[in-house]
């Protein structure tokens, strides 16, 4: 029996062997059309709401490795055990790529701009934040503040401060 697949592509597995009865509407191929690769990445569902097709997603294969895709399309199923559901990324052509690798990926959710100091700057008395800021004749004033997110070493000021006031970053 000749076998002619709909499409240009690679081959990625093969389950039929030659002498082999195969039933009818089996696996025979699987195959990589036109040669696209695309990534698959789980989501909890509160994140999903804000991912768009077309999206901008860096993905990165190795240490040295980045490349860049967009969102191709976005499945309309929750897992029920996990409350993920998946992203298909669309990626580029590459050498590098290869079916059933692993690749860690970042999609920009949003974007705002953020007035935040290093950690060492707060200092948290009675459940409140503090920062020393210095006023006139190289003085120091305690100063209440609000904060709001945490990234690395730094946090977010959400009020008691203007963005020109200079503070102690460290021994506060």
């Amino acid at each position: 029996t000749k076998v002619l697949a709909h499409d240009d592509g690679v081959i990625s597995s093969r389950t039929a062997t030659v002498g082999t009865v195969m039933q009818n509407g089996s696996e025979m191929f699987r195959l990589i059309r036109k040669g696209k690769m695309e990534w698959r990445a789980e989501l909890p569902e509160q994140l999903l709401q804000q991912v768009r097709i077309g999206q901008k997603v860096s993905l990165h294969l190795s240490k040295a490795e980045k490349i860049h895709g967009s969102v191709a399309r976005i499945s309309p199923v929750i897992d029920m055990q996990t409350r993920n559901g998946t992203v298909y990324v669309g990626l580029p052509p590459a050498k590098s790529i290869r079916a059933g690798m692993f690749a860690q990926g970042e999609l920009e959710l949003g974007k705002s701009d953020a007035l935040t100091v290093p950690q060492s700057a707060v200092v948290i008395r009675d459940g409140f934040s503090y920062v020393f800021k210095v006023v006139k004749d190289n003085r120091v004033e305690q100063v209440k503040v609000s904060t709001g997110r945490r990234q690395g070493d730094r946090i977010e000021i959400t009020g008691g401060i203007k963005p020109d006031a200079i503070i102690v970053a460290l021994g506060a």
